[in-house]
């Protein structure tokens, strides 16, 4: 297909499916635990504009949650089309974690999103907040595995290799708590809600521009600001620390990462610049002296090191790594910002009176994404030569198939998921364009299961993986 070979072409599907994978879980994290938080509220407080907001809500989370279901099966399919050499040799370290997943997290999600949905007039409403705080649970623990997995890919630990080539676990908690799990889960944590608080925020802000004084538009939009103003700090502080550990245990992603090539003390930090591999250079560079280093050693004069000093066929692609962490950076300090400017504006009595600022918040509503996005690209391709590193090559995982299969599932992928996820996200947009109103309707009750029946579409007996990211 257009000349390229069988490992380019998967590479390229596996991407391209976990980028569509992605956004849903991240927000769908971000937005289950909003909800435990407006169903707590509503019930704390007993105003009936949280139990609109939570009905509001709802009906976004369980489109988004069901097409999370749909993208992240896909995924696992092609462990064994595409990258079967991989299953076998890390099968029976990460297999059992994915399991772990599927029994302790995607059950636990499933298993009470019916009575979220649609049960708080059968249950009662105290019964039907802990539905909320299980699916709320069952996110958080679904990103706890698939995160451990992803790390322990990053920085493999508590494993021997036997006769037979394949990874084996001698120590269980090192496989699961590895030196990167702590970080990587907690950046993505952060980035899961960051991203659903500026979905919420922009859709507040979408309203409050139409009439501003719709209390549902306002209770969210505040929600939202809170959220960015406290969270959007923290997470580039979660960031320092996860770029810390990146130095200790992927230098060479680091070194992508900044642009550097050549090892020295006081290395700048590089603001921006064209990346040039072949030469070894970053071209027509903007940089600030000796901050590179301070960032990364916490020492101005501390030593980064180069790309230079891993042999060429075990360095990262470093364009796409060095732009898709400026891209994640700059996204971030973009938030932060709009975090600022409302505390400013709530300070001055005018959070919900302040046209621009609900404007800059309706442009960021996608921000999130794109973070995410960007911060898996970094996290993934930075990795690169590797699938485990320093052990596993992606060419050595990958399956005896010929391109031309590749490249016709790939076809398919694209016409599928464009077309499959494309009405789902037009209609998640169609949902957000209508303003909370008072008394807001909740889903239609669910039809009774019927011997020979099946079960309620939005209780999906199906495998709801967190794409591979941080």
């Amino acid at each position: 297909m257009l000349g390229l070979d069988a490992l380019l072409l998967a590479r390229i599907q596996f991407a391209f499916t976990v980028s569509a994978h992605i956004i849903f879980p991240a927000f769908s994290i971000g937005l289950a635990s909003y909800l435990a938080v407006l169903n707590g509220l509503a019930l704390w407080t007993g105003r009936p504009v949280f139990t609109d907001l939570f009905n509001y809500w709802k009906k976004i989370f369980a489109v988004a949650f069901g097409m999370g279901v749909v993208s992240g099966i896909v995924m696992s399919y092609q462990f064994g089309t595409n990258w079967s050499a991989f299953s076998d040799k890390v099968g029976p370290v990460i297999g059992p974690l994915m399991g772990y997943e599927v029994l302790s997290a995607f059950f636990l999600e499933a298993g009470f999103l019916g009575v979220m949905l649609f049960g708080r007039e059968r249950v009662g409403p105290k019964l039907h907040f802990l539905a909320t705080l299980m699916v709320a649970a069952g996110t958080f623990m679904s990103a706890f595995w698939i995160l451990s997995v992803n790390s322990w890919m990053q920085t493999p630990a508590g494993y021997a290799i036997n006769e037979a080539g394949q990874f084996i676990a001698t120590d269980w908690w090192a496989v699961i708590f590895n030196p990167s799990f702590p970080y990587r889960l907690l950046h993505m944590l952060l980035a899961a809600y960051l991203t659903t608080a500026f979905v919420v925020g922009a859709v507040g802000a979408l309203h409050l521009l139409r009439d501003r004084a719709g209390p549902a538009a306002r209770v969210m939009f505040s929600m939202a600001m809170w959220m960015a103003a406290i969270v959007a700090p923290l997470q580039i502080v979660a960031g320092d620390f996860h770029g810390l550990n990146t130095l200790e245990h992927q230098p060479a992603k680091v070194a992508a990462m900044e642009g550097h090539f050549e090892t020295h003390a006081g290395a700048p930090l590089i603001l921006f610049g064209l990346p040039n591999a072949a030469e070894g250079r970053i071209d027509y560079k903007v940089q600030i002296p000796n901050l590179g280093a301070f960032i990364l050693t916490h020492d101005w004069n501390g030593v980064v090191r180069g790309l230079n000093e891993w042999p060429a066929d075990q360095r990262p692609p470093v364009a796409i790594v060095f732009w898709s962490f400026r891209i994640m950076v700059g996204i971030g300090f973009l938030m932060l910002g709009l975090g600022l400017w409302s505390l400013w504006a709530r300070w001055k009595g005018r959070l919900h009176d302040a046209p621009w600022l609900h404007r800059a918040a309706l442009l960021m509503g996608p921000s999130g994404f794109a973070a995410v996005l960007a911060g898996w690209i970094t996290t993934e391709v930075g990795r690169q030569p590797w699938t485990v590193q320093g052990l596993l090559t992606t060419a050595q995982s990958a399956s005896p198939i010929d391109a031309a299969a590749v490249g016709a599932s790939l076809v398919a992928f694209v016409v599928v998921y464009f077309a499959l996820f494309g009405a789902g996200t037009f209609y998640i947009l169609r949902l957000m364009n209508h303003a909370p109103r008072p008394a807001e309707p909740g889903l239609p009750p669910a039809a009774p299961v019927r011997a020979g029946g099946i079960m309620p579409g939005p209780v999906m007996a199906a495998k709801h993986a967190l794409p591979a990211g941080e």
